[in-house]
């Protein structure tokens, strides 16, 4: 779906790369390693990047690195749009049928960034009349990439409903902060 929009299959492959490790750093040889493309393609893609001020480049002993920069004008989109191609998301569009009638399935912006949440916090949200066993067989599969548990929630609409209208801080506390639709929309989740 992305070829439309960024035609460069390299470049592409670059930023997923960056955008799905954004804590990550990495030079020349590793990025060819890890994006399987041609070195000269490769080096051509992160001087457009880091001219565009996407990446970051740092001199490190004898080894040029590369990082994304949190400061790119457009970070919080791309985080957004190479989240939706990340091996969790592409994991549940592929299973959306046996998943269940889904009305709402949300991301925490803290899932992408790899950022640690509390214990009685989520990262994903499924509204809808949901099939636990494959939620749960979805989120084991991500888990030992991730590298810690992925805390998500089911719940029918009418929970939803009631959770909201009765100003259930669990529910509140994961709506009010920055989160990714993977199936919906924000506004009508809000509702």
């Amino acid at each position: 779906m992305l070829e439309h929009i960024i035609p460069s299959k390299a470049r592409r492959k670059i930023m997923q790369l960056f955008f799905q490790h954004p804590q990550d750093s990495y030079y020349l040889r590793d990025i060819v390693r890890r994006v399987k493309e041609e070195v000269n393609a490769v080096k051509r893609e992160l001087d457009i990047l880091t001219e565009g001020k996407v990446l970051l480049r740092e001199k490190r002993l004898n080894k040029v690195f590369y990082s994304l920069s949190k400061n790119y004008i457009f970070y919080d989109e791309f985080l957004r749009i190479f989240t939706k191609t990340n091996n969790l998301a592409v994991l549940i569009y592929k299973n959306l049928p046996r998943i269940g009638k889904v009305k709402f399935i949300s991301l925490s912006t803290n899932y992408p960034k790899r950022q640690e949440i509390k214990e009685d916090e989520i990262y994903l949200l499924f509204v809808g009349v949901i099939v636990a066993p494959e939620v749960s067989s979805i989120v084991k599969q991500v888990e030992e990439e991730f590298g810690r548990e992925i805390n998500y929630t089911i719940m029918t609409e009418d929970e939803l409903q009631f959770r909201k209208k009765n100003n259930d801080p669990f529910i509140w506390r994961f709506l009010k902060q920055a989160k990714i639709m993977l199936v919906g929309t924000e506004e009508e989740l809000l509702k």
